[in-house]
C-alpha cells in the first residue's frame, strides 16, 4: 500500500545564517496492505518527521512516498497537489499524535463523533453509538462525555485523542507515540483497539517509546539511525 523511497527532510535555520539541519535522510521502507510497521531509533533520528512527511504536514526535501489510493490510484504523496492530499487525509488517512488539538468548547462526545459523521455514510445516532462505545472502552467516564476535553487530565485527553483518530476506521493510520502519557491499563486497551483495527484491514505505521510494546503490536520494525 505504501512505499517510502530515499525520503529526506532538511530544515533551513535562518536564525543561524541559513544553516541546513537534516531531520531525516534516505529513509526507505514498504508497508503492505493490512500490515503494521513500527519506526524505531534514538531521539532525534527523525521518526516523527517521517510520519509528518507521509501525512504531508512536512513537504519532503527529496525522495518519494508512493501510496495506492482507492480514489486516485498510485500517487506520490511527496508531490501530489495539496487539494488531493487533503482529500486523502479526509477519506483515507488518519493521524494520532501525542497531543489533542480540538476546538476548545466542543464536548468529548462530539470530538469523537465528528470524524465518523464526516467520513462515513451513517446517521448521527449511529455515530453517537460508536463514539460512546469507544469512550467507554477507553475508560472515559460517562459524566465527562458532554464536558470539554481541555478540562481533562493529560491521560484523559490522550484517550479522547485516540478515540477521535480511530473512530472512523481509516484505511491508513499513522501513530506518533499514542500511548506515551497513558497508564498500563489504558495502554492495554489501546493495544486491543489497534489489533481490532488491523484485523479489519487498517494499515498502520507507529512510533512507540516502549520497545516491548512495539514488538507486541507491529509486524515489522524499521530502524532509523
Amino acid at each position: 500500500m505504501l512505499t517510502v523511497e530515499n525520503l529526506s527532510k532538511q530544515f533551513t535555520l535562518h536564525i543561524l545564517n541559513g544553516k541546513q539541519l537534516d531531520a531525516c535522510r534516505d529513509v526507505s521502507f514498504t508497508v503492505p496492505k493490512g500490515r503494521f510497521l513500527g519506526l524505531a531509533g534514538p531521539s532525534g533520528a527523525g521518526k516523527s518527521t517521517v510520519l509528518k512527511c507521509i501525512y504531508r504536514t512536512y513537504l519532503p526535501s527529496s525522495g518519494s512516498v508512493n501510496y495506492e489510493s482507492p480514489s486516485y490510484g498510485a500517487v506520490d504523496l511527496a508531490t501530489l497537489p495539496e487539494r488531493e492530499v487533503i482529500d486523502i487525509r479526509t477519506r483515507e488517512m488518519g493521524y494520532v499524535s501525542q497531543f489533542l488539538k480540538v476546538v476548545p468548547r466542543v464536548s468529548a462526545l462530539d470530538v469523537v463523533m465528528e470524524p465518523i459523521l464526516a467520513r462515513n455514510n451513517v446517521t448521527r445516532e449511529e455515530a453517537r453509538e460508536r463514539a460512546v462505545q469507544l469512550l467507554k472502552r477507553l475508560r472515559i467516564q460517562e459524566n465527562l462525555f458532554d464536558a470539554y476535553p481541555a478540562t481533562f487530565s493529560g491521560g484523559e485527553q490522550q484517550r479522547v485523542n485516540i478515540a477521535h483518530g480511530v473512530s472512523w476506521r481509516p484505511r491508513l493510520l499513522l501513530l506518533d507515540e499514542p500511548t506515551a502519557s497513558l497508564d498500563r491499563e489504558s495502554v492495554g486497551i489501546v493495544v486491543e483497539i489497534l489489533k481490532d483495527l488491523r484485523a479489519e484491514g487498517t494499515t498502520m505505521i507507529g512510533i512507540f517509546h516502549d520497545h516491548d510494546l512495539m514488538a507486541s503490536v507491529t509486524d515489522d520494525v524499521y530502524h532509523i539511525n
